[in-house]
């Protein structure tokens, strides 16, 4: 198990379901590039759910990569703060449950409760694959900037988040 971080990156998705491993895909992304600070951990969670609550239990900041079924045309990129996910039950993530699980999990049995912030992408596809639609890939560079971006403007306030 990795060393708990205050503030982590956590990329969530299938990636043998094409755009739903926008998450994965960023992680891997993020893991070469210098401009992520030393002290934000990189989780690549994968579909793990409830499983990875050991790996982010210490954090402060979270921020969530993934797919999400926001209603936008594909590739569109998707900031929601911790307040917007607590308001769309049924919504959200791909994984709406194992996200929704997984947070509910951290209110109530972590040392503390972190800030969450979701970016997603919208997916063209979620079919058996292994590569992102051109509309996702295209995103990606951006997805990583946004992780980046969200980490590097540290501390965040609760007016920030609702942005």
């Amino acid at each position: 198990m990795p060393t708990p971080a205050t503030y982590i990156v956590l990329g969530l998705g299938n990636i043998l379901h094409s755009d739903d491993g926008i998450g994965p895909q960023a992680i891997g992304r993020l893991r070469n590039d210098s401009r992520v600070p030393e002290d934000v951990g990189l989780i690549e969670g994968g579909t793990l759910g409830l499983e990875l609550l050991t790996y982010i239990w210490d954090c402060s900041y979270l921020v969530v990569l993934d797919a999400v079924d926001a209603g936008q045309p594909p590739g569109t990129l998707v900031r929601m703060s911790s307040q917007e996910l607590q308001t769309l039950p049924g919504k959200g993530s791909v994984h709406q449950l194992g996200v929704a699980d997984l947070l509910v999990a951290l209110r109530i049995l972590a040392n503390r409760t972190p800030e969450v912030v979701l970016l997603g992408v919208q997916p063209a596809s979620i079919e058996w694959g292994t590569e992102l639609s051109p509309a996702v890939a295209a995103v990606l560079p951006a997805l990583a900037d946004a992780a980046i971006a969200e980490v590097c403007h540290r501390p965040h306030t609760q007016a920030e988040m609702t942005t």
